[in-house]
C-alpha cells in the first residue's frame, strides 16, 4: 500500500507524498506523467506479459515512452539484461524463466529508463538463500554502478542488511523506527529489537 501510494497509484487518505520537491497529489494527474516517469516499480509478482518475451517486456517503457529507434532500444535492453544477470535470454517468454530470473526481468525493466529512484516490492520475496543473495546483488549493482536509489520493502532480514543504507521499520502502521541499520540495530524499542535480534537467538 505504502508503495502505491508513493508511486501515484493510490492517493492517500490525508497527507501528501512530495517526490523531487513536488507535491504528487497536488498535482492534476495529466500533469503528474513527466515526474512518474523518473521512478521506476517492480511489483512483487513480477508483473511481466506473458505474451510477450523477456526482451521486450524491458524495452516497452522505451517504445512507450520515448521515441528512440528500435536499433537503439533493442541494444539498451540487450546491455540491461546483461546488468541483471540475463544476457542471452531474451528472447524466451516469462514462463520459460526461473522465479529468481523473473525477478530480475522486472528490476531490469523498471531500470531501463534510467531513474533517478526504483520502487521495489518484496524483491527477495519466495526465492531460495542463493537466488535472493544475487537479486540484492543485483539491487545494490543499480546504486553503485547505475547511481540509482532503490526504496526496496521487504521482510527479509538478511536482504535488509544486504542492501540498505538505511532503514524505516513500520509497526502497528507506525514508523518505529528509522536510521541506519546499527542505528536499528541497538534500537531500545521492543519490536526493533525483536526483529533483527530474535531470529537469530
Amino acid at each position: 500500500t505504502m508503495l502505491r501510494v508513493l508511486a501515484g497509484l493510490l492517493p492517500p487518505l490525508s497527507g501528501d507524498v512530495c517526490l523531487f520537491g513536488e507535491c504528487l497529489y497536488e498535482m492534476p494527474p495529466q500533469a503528474r506523467s513527466p515526474l512518474l516517469q523518473r521512478i521506476g516499480f517492480a511489483f512483487q509478482q513480477d508483473a511481466l506479459f506473458s505474451s510477450m518475451t523477456i526482451e521486450d517486456n524491458v524495452g516497452l517503457p522505451l517504445r512507450e515512452l520515448t521515441k528512440l529507434p528500435d536499433s537503439i532500444v533493442c541494444e539498451m535492453v540487450r546491455m540491461r539484461l546483461a546488468v541483471v544477470g540475463l544476457e542471452g535470454l531474451g528472447r524466451r517468454m516469462p514462463s520459460q524463466l526461473s522465479g529468481g530470473q523473473r525477478k530480475r526481468a522486472a528490476l531490469a525493466r523498471a531500470s531501463i529508463l534510467d531513474p533517478e529512484l526504483i520502487f521495489a516490492d518484496e524483491p527477495t520475496a519466495g526465492l531460495d538463500p542463493v537466488v535472493a543473495a544475487g537479486i540484492d546483488e543485483t539491487i545494490v549493482k543499480f546504486r553503485d554502478v547505475l547511481g540509482i536509489t532503490v526504496l526496496v520493502v521487504s521482510h527479509e532480514l538478511e536482504s535488509i542488511r544486504a542492501t540498505a543504507d538505511r532503514a524505516v521499520m513500520f509497526a502497528n502502521k507506525n514508523i518505529v523506527a528509522c536510521g541506519t541499520l546499527d542505528e536499528l540495530e541497538h534500537s531500545q524499542d521492543k519490536s526493533v529489537f525483536q526483529f533483527f535480534h530474535a531470529r537469530s537467538a
